[in-house]
């Protein structure tokens, strides 16, 4: 685990509050933490969705990822929701029917693909274990408004392509990164089936990270160190000040 978490680190300018920890491991507290980190699993994949469509794919493709979220989607916006008949869906429920085309002239469209659609794969499936685990333990999923975090790294986004998407690249890279390190930090401290849960999650979480950074340096037309050091700092001060929220990346519990 040290040896995976060792680069992350070194990525992330701070570790997450010890008050954060302890707020996190507070029996009242865990039921919101897994019901956020749920609707955090389904963000990510609905994020590397919408970057292929608008990026890399014809529109042909597009209806291809629709059909394939439609199923989370349906689940999370129906209110008379049932995590059982969810669960208990078709067995082919994780997979993507047919073959995306990359759009013609877009040289980094099939590597877009290809490490989006295996991150998308692994969220969905993230989703669904939490959802697992949510039901097992009688807690209801609920939708929760979006905390401060990610929408405090998407301020800096810069508005002319291709720095649009290198930045929403260099701000996922942050966002993995920095779940990897809270799993890394909670496992220690709770049940034996959440210990065991978080700590199967860091490898992919750590693969997460650094695919969205190869992308977006490949991307680039400029070395992306300055950007990656802009958000580190960014990023670093949204965990260590204080916030009225308590979500799975909310910063220093006021």
């Amino acid at each position: 685990m040290q040896t995976l978490l060792a680069p992350i680190k070194q990525f992330l300018k701070c570790e997450t509050p010890d008050e954060w920890i302890a707020m996190a491991c507070h029996p009242e507290r865990l039921n919101e933490l897994l019901i956020d980190h749920c609707n955090c699993e389904l963000k990510a994949a609905q994020t590397a969705m919408f970057m292929i469509r608008k990026y890399a794919i014809d529109k042909t493709s597009g209806e291809l990822l629709l059909s394939w979220a439609k199923p989370y989607e349906d689940f999370v916006y129906n209110k008379q929701r049932s995590i059982s008949e969810f669960l208990a869906r078709d067995v082919k429920k994780n997979e993507l029917v047919g073959e995306l085309q990359p759009k013609a002239g877009v040289d980094f469209g099939s590597d877009l693909i290809a490490k989006m659609v295996r991150l998308i794969k692994e969220e969905f499936h993230h989703f669904e274990q939490v959802l697992e685990i949510m039901q097992a333990r009688g807690i209801e999923y609920q939708n929760l408004t979006a905390g401060r975090y990610a929408k405090g790294l998407m301020k800096h986004v810069r508005t002319h392509e291709p720095a649009t998407l290198v930045d929403k690249l260099i701000v996922g890279a942050f966002i993995e990164a920095r779940s990897c390190e809270r799993f890394a930090k909670l496992a220690p401290r709770l049940d034996s089936e959440l210990q065991k849960f978080y700590v199967s999650l860091l490898r992919s979480e750590a693969r997460h990270y650094q695919d969205y950074l190869k992308l977006a340096q490949s991307i680039a037309t400029e070395d992306i160190k300055q950007r990656v050091e802009h958000f580190a700092q960014v990023e670093a001060q949204l965990i260590v000040s204080q916030d009225d929220e308590f979500k799975f990346h909310s910063g220093r519990p006021s």
